[in-house]
C-alpha cells in the first residue's frame, strides 16, 4: 500500500474491511435466480419489486425461473419511488405475515433498499428512527441477522446490489437518511445488464450520473487512515473512507462513463455501452459500498428535500420529483472544483479516468478540469443545466445548505471540511455552468 494517500495517521484506523455479494454478471443470468436460491436451501421467498415492472418481462422472467425451480413466493409491489418510512413499513408488515426464508429483490435503488430496509424492521422491530444515525436517529446498531438476500438491478446506476446501506426519506424531516449496517449487505447480486435495453434517454443518464458520482467521490473520499480507530472489528463500519480496494473499482467504473454514457443516452440501440455501464455501476457499487460517498450525495438531499412543482418527463411519479442521478451531479461540477483542494493529486486523476486531457496539468489545476469535464458530459447527455434545471434560483440557497448541513457522515468523508457557509457559496455557483 505505497500510496501516500493511505500513509498512516495517529490515531486513524490502521486497516480496512471488504465485504460482497456472490457476483453475477451477464446477459440471461437473471433466469438463474430460481437455482440460485434453491442452492442457498431456501424455499419460501418474498420477491419485492414496484408496481411498473410488476407485470413487466423481468418479474415474469423471475417468477418463472423460481416456479421451474419449485420455489414458492409471493411478491410485494406497493414501493415508493425513493421509499418512505410508510412504504418501508408496509413491506416489513408483509414479511411477517409469512415464513419467509428468503427475500429477492427486482428493480432500481427504491426496490432494492425497500427490501434492505423493509427485512430490518421485520427481523428487528424498533421506533422507525432508531436504527437512524444523529442528528435524526438514536444510532442504534441493527442487532443481528436479516433475510438472505437475492438482489437484481433492473438499472445501470444504484449499485445497491453491492452496498451495505439503504436510503430512506424520513416523513418528519422530509428528506432523505442513510440505514448503515454489514448485515444490509445482499447474499447474491445478479446483474443482467438486458434489463437496461428498454430504460429512455434520461433514465439512462440519471443513473449514469449517480455511477459517475459514486466513483468521483470514492476516488477522493478522505482516505480510511485519517479516520478515528475502532478497536471493536464488529462496530467498525464498511462507509470507511478512501482505500486501495475501492480504488480499483472506482476507477475502473470512471473509465467506463467516460467513454460509454453520451453512448449509451443518445443510442438505445448501442449494447456495448449500455452494457458497459451496468458493469461500471456495479463497479461503483463496490466502490463505495466500501467507502461511502460525501459531498455531491450529501448536497442532493437538500435538493430532494425542497423540490416543488418539477415534473421530471419518462418518469411514472407525482410532481416534486427529481431522479437521484440527477439530484446528484447538478451541483458536483462546483463541489468538486472546491474540494480539489483537499486532494488536488487525486482530484487530477479522477479527470483522466473520465476522459480528461490532463497532459502538462498541474494538481492546482485540477479543480477546474473536472468540473469542466463534468460539465462536458452533463452537456453531451442533455441533463439540466445545474440547480436552475430542476427549479431553484439564489432565492433558494440558504434553505438548500441548511437542510444538507445535516448529513454529517457523508460531509466527514469529504477531503476537504465544509461548513454551512461553504454550502451555501457551493449552492450559488450551481445555478447554471452554460
Amino acid at each position: 500500500m505505497g500510496c501516500q494517500y493511505f500513509e498512516p495517521c495517529q490515531h486513524g484506523a490502521e486497516s480496512f474491511t471488504v465485504m460482497m455479494p456472490k457476483l453475477t454478471f451477464g446477459r440471461g443470468c437473471l433466469s438463474e435466480i430460481g437455482e440460485r436460491v434453491k442452492a442457498g436451501g431456501h424455499q419460501h421467498v418474498a420477491v419485492f419489486t414496484d408496481p411498473f415492472l410488476k407485470d413487466g418481462p423481468y418479474v415474469d422472467i423471475v417468477l418463472r425461473s423460481l416456479a421451474t425451480s419449485k420455489i414458492s413466493c409471493e411478491v410485494f409491489s406497493d414501493i415508493r419511488i425513493e421509499p418512505d418510512e410508510t412504504s418501508i413499513m408496509d413491506g416489513a408488515k408483509f414479511l411477517r405475515n409469512a415464513s419467509y426464508d428468503a427475500l429477492v429483490s427486482v428493480g432500481g435503488g427504491s426496490v432494492m433498499d425497500t427490501a434492505k430496509a423493509a427485512s430490518i424492521y421485520s427481523a428487528h422491530p424498533a421506533d422507525f428512527t432508531d436504527y437512524f444515525a444523529p442528528p435524526v436517529g438514536a444510532s442504534q446498531p441493527i442487532p443481528g441477522p436479516l433475510l438472505p438476500h437475492f438482489a437484481c438491478p433492473t438499472t445501470s446506476g444504484t449499485g445497491s446490489e453491492c452496498t451495505s446501506v439503504s436510503v430512506v426519506r424520513v416523513g418528519a424531516l422530509n428528506t432523505k437518511f442513510v440505514l448503515g449496517s454489514p448485515w444490509l449487505l445482499p447474499k447474491v447480486a445478479l446483474v443482467d445488464p438486458a434489463c437496461t435495453d428498454s430504460l429512455p434517454a434520461n433514465a439512462i443518464a440519471s443513473t449514469g450520473f449517480d455511477l459517475v458520482c459514486h466513483a468521483l467521490e470514492c476516488y477522493t473520499a478522505k482516505a480510511y487512515t485519517k479516520w478515528e480507530h475502532i478497536s471493536d472489528p464488529n462496530k467498525r463500519t464498511l462507509l470507511q473512507g478512501a482505500n486501495p480496494w475501492s480504488d480499483m473499482s472506482a476507477r475502473k467504473a470512471m473509465e467506463i462513463a467516460g467513454e460509454f454514457l453520451a453512448r449509451g443516452v443518445n443510442d438505445a440501440e448501442d449494447r456495448e455501452a449500455r452494457d458497459q455501464l451496468m458493469w461500471g455501476a456495479t463497479l461503483a457499487g463496490m466502490a463505495f459500498g466500501n467507502s461511502g460517498t460525501h459531498l455531491p450525495h450529501a448536497m442532493s438531499y437538500g435538493i430532494t428535500h425542497l423540490m416543488a412543482d418539477i415534473v421530471t418527463e419518462g418518469y411514472p411519479v407525482a410532481s416534486p420529483f427529481v431522479p437521484h442521478g440527477i439530484s446528484v451531479i447538478v451541483s458536483a461540477p462546483t463541489i468538486f472544483a472546491y474540494l480539489s483542494e483537499g486532494a488536488p493529486e487525486r482530484h487530477l486523476e479522477a479527470a483522466g479516468f473520465l476522459g480528461a486531457d490532463c497532459k502538462d496539468a498541474m494538481p492546482s489545476e485540477s479543480g477546474e478540469i473536472v468540473s469542466k469535464r463534468l460539465i462536458r458530459m452533463m452537456q453531451e447527455t442533455n441533463v439540466p443545466n445545474g440547480l436552475s434545471g430542476v427549479g431553484f434560483g439564489v432565492q433558494d440557497v440558504k434553505a438548500l445548505a441548511a437542510s444538507s448541513i445535516r448529513q454529517s457522515r457523508a460531509i466527514a468523508n469529504a477531503p476537504r471540511e465544509t461548513n454551512l457557509v461553504d454550502m451555501e457559496n457551493i449552492y450559488s455557483n450551481s445555478i447554471s455552468y452554460w
